[in-house]
């Protein structure tokens, strides 16, 4: 099946007004474009490092819309339009000229998974839930990981930077706290090399939902993998339920800004001599990471590990 795509030519002061007609007429799935940089409230929770650089705002925007077959779309589109002309005598919203094209009926949720296939970091294997052992790799330490909408299928540079650390630093038995959870590939990795306990936090709920399904299929029992919604940075009760001085190791792969304040914050739940293994931070962001650990005179820096554009801060608490 094809979708319809009509999208409409307005005014960046415009698109909220125009957003509210079609919600209005019963249209879902907007779309927006513009040059306006999303806020700090707009980017929180997101995945994003470094934003894409904007041209200059000239004030326009385009606001699309998708139509299937089940609605009526000679009627809808004349709502549109009708809705439109009332709106332009009253507001500047451009010329609202409306240019229609079609697009492929896809299962965008899913569609990345072709991409997602069986790797080896050193001697453990990460596959997807829906792919078979490589017979080539069955007698490697097996991760099985679906991350749903949660960040994490072991993939990135970050992530392997992570694992390499647990793989370097962490022992059996030791007790591990794996902030910014996602999908749950660090914690689990962890209990796969030995770790006694994982604790797990996330703002997200999807990735406290990803992360305790993957546990349960990489055959962990609940108890050992303990996930906790919250921001360990500023929320007491997270801190509380966390515990203190309490870990052997600590695990971040977020981003450098959440690294920045998270140094500040990490010392008191880890035993003394506890490991704090970050990344997320990418090539350009390392000075500032770097210069935020060394006013911390609770940790030190031990090592730092790059892999492409993404580095690793390893620090030991004094």
């Amino acid at each position: 099946m094809k979708w319809k795509k009509f999208t409409v030519h307005t005014t960046t002061e415009a698109v909220d007004i125009v957003s509210s007609l079609f919600q209005l007429i019963g249209i879902e799935g907007i779309e927006i474009e513009d040059n306006i940089p999303l806020t700090e409230e707009e980017t929180k929770g997101m995945f994003i490092d470094i934003l894409p650089e904007l041209p200059p705002d000239e004030g326009k925007a385009k606001v699309s819309f998708y139509l299937d077959d089940t609605y009526d779309v000679p009627e809808t589109l004349h709502q549109v339009m009708t809705s439109l002309e009332r709106l332009k005598q009253e507001i500047d919203c451009g010329s609202c000229e409306i240019e229609a094209s079609e697009t492929e009926d896809k299962d965008w949720i899913n569609n990345w998974k072709q991409y997602f296939k069986p790797f080896v970091v050193d001697d453990i294997l990460i596959k997807p839930t829906w792919e078979e052992i490589p017979p080539e790799h069955a007698d490697k330490l097996l991760i099985q990981i679906d991350p749903g909408t949660a960040f994490g299928t072991g993939q990135h540079e970050t992530t392997q930077l992570c694992i390499h650390g647990l793989l370097k630093y962490m022992k059996k038995g030791d007790h591990v706290l794996d902030v910014g959870t996602g999908s749950g590939i660090l914690g689990i990795t962890a209990l796969k090399l030995g770790a006694a306990e994982v604790v797990g936090t996330d703002l997200d709920e999807n990735a406290i939902h990803a992360a305790a399904e993957n546990a349960q299929v990489n055959d962990l029992a609940p108890e050992q993998f303990r996930i906790m919604i919250g921001n360990l940075i500023d929320d007491r009760k997270v801190k509380d339920g966390v515990g203190y001085e309490k870990y052997d190791v600590v695990v971040a792969n977020i981003l450098a800004d959440v690294i920045i304040p998270l140094q500040g914050e990490v010392a008191p739940h880890l035993k003394k001599g506890g490991i704090f293994i970050t990344s997320g931070i990418i090539n350009i962001r390392e000075a500032d990471v770097q210069a935020a650990f060394a006013r911390n005179t609770e940790l030190e820096v031990i090592e730092t590990v790059t892999q492409g554009e993404w580095v690793s801060i390893v620090a030991r608490k004094k």
